[in-house]
């Protein structure tokens, strides 16, 4: 007997019907011998709604009272399915995050997990319960309901998963598996058996929307297996799992395009130590991420700093850096929403040399040109013109022998 950790998403939770086969499909792994614990999404577009309404009873919602409004969503669908298991003659419980300890800081509407404890869980499981935990919510120490933020149900799953040790964490989504690119982007995509984590954290931190990055950081750092697997078909889906060497044989495992992202540049600043710290530095305390980062000197002392950003903050961004610009003597603040990132992942890529120049050739061979250029151990990307990021994806998919064979 073992235990299986089942996160459900919106889209398999969409209403009454699929909530059906959610419970179906629970109750099958239970009749195997397994415990079961299932966490649980929001029905598909509720937290939408919920933050549409707040809004429309005020413009800036209170942090802390609109985590208690969207934690409502997660709370309806447990509660529905622990109706439903019971109906079916199966013993079910459902527990909001606070009920199964899901202890998190205080960042409302985006709370980190502190720690979980399983004391509640497991006495449940030993009884032979199904216990149903409602995802993305937890507490800080003060009793404060908190939420994980957009995605936050898969981590709420590997993170319980990690402290109850379970034998695996399966994620059903709308989706079969991870692919090699976006199967809507690339009709020659092929569903991966297997990834690595850390083949999976660059993929989602590069676009890929099959898991939340924080989900896969906890997975790695407490080597949960993942399982993502489709709500709507019975087929094995995509283990995430720690390389080994059949993954290292493959030099790319996948090609992602991200178009959420923009370019900044500031002009003609001066190149002295110091300089780049005072441009992104309040930029970083505005909460902006910046991404992909290069200097470009020029004689005379001067140089010019480009870096990404995402687009949601590329205005607040441009307004900071006009800011600073002004007070280091920049010539000028230029900015670009009509990029696109491409990127190739692999842990291959830390044996095989020249995959750099393959990756660089295949665009050319398609006249894009690449604007940045970033790197890691197992991860090559670059930054061009948005009309071409599909284009890219594509060829760098045939450039890689990623294509599905012809049958």
């Amino acid at each position: 007997m073992g235990l299986v950790v089942k996160k459900f998403g919106g889209t398999s939770v969409a209403d009454v019907e699929r909530i059906r086969n959610v419970a179906r499909r629970v109750v099958k792994e239970y009749d195997r011998g397994n415990d079961v614990v299932v966490i649980l999404s929001a029905m598909a577009g509720v937290t939408d709604r919920l933050i549409q309404m707040a809004r429309q009873v005020t413009d800036t919602p209170d942090k802390r009272e609109l985590d208690v409004l969207l934690a409502t969503g997660e709370q309806t669908t447990a509660a529905l399915l622990a109706m439903l298991l019971k109906a079916m003659d199966y013993p079910a419980v459902s527990l909001l995050g606070f009920q199964a300890e899901v202890r998190t800081d205080t960042a409302f509407g985006n709370a980190r997990i502190l720690n979980i404890g399983t004391h509640r869980i497991r006495d449940l499981l030993k009884n032979r319960h199904i216990v149903v935990v409602a995802g993305f919510q937890g507490c800080d120490a003060q009793g404060n309901i908190t939420t994980l933020g957009r995605g936050g149900s898969d981590t709420s799953a590997v993170a319980i998963a990690a402290a109850l040790c379970a034998d695996v964490c399966e994620i059903f989504t709308d989706v079969d598996g991870v692919y090699t690119a976006d199967p809507n982007i690339c009709k020659k995509a092929r569903k991966l058996p297997r990834i690595s984590y850390d083949e999976m954290l660059e993929m989602a931190g590069l676009g890929a929307k099959v898991l939340q990055i924080r989900s896969v950081e906890f997975a790695k750092k407490y080597n949960v297996p993942v399982h993502v697997r489709s709500s709507f078909k019975e087929e094995e889906g995509t283990m995430v799992v720690n390389a080994d060497a059949d993954m290292e044989s493959v030099v790319v495992t996948g090609v992602t395009s991200n178009k959420n992202e923009a370019r900044i540049t500031l002009k003609q600043v001066p190149d002295q130590p110091g300089i780049a710290a005072k441009i992104l530095t309040p930029i970083g305390e505005a909460g902006i991420v910046v991404d992909s980062i290069i200097q470009n000197p020029h004689s005379g002392g001067k140089t010019d700093l480009t870096f990404t950003v995402p687009k949601a903050d590329y205005r607040q961004a441009v307004e900071i850096s006009e800011a600073v610009g002004g007070e280091i003597g920049a010539q000028a603040v230029l900015g670009d929403e009509n990029i696109a990132k491409v990127s190739i992942t692999g842990v291959g890529m830390r044996s095989h040399s020249g995959v750099a120049a393959q990756m660089f050739s295949a665009l050319a061979r398609e006249n894009i040109n690449i604007m940045m250029i970033t790197t890691s151990e197992i991860r090559i990307s670059c930054v061009i013109e948005e009309k071409y990021a599909e284009l890219a994806v594509r060829a760098l998919h045939s450039a890689f022998g990623l294509d599905q064979e012809d049958s």
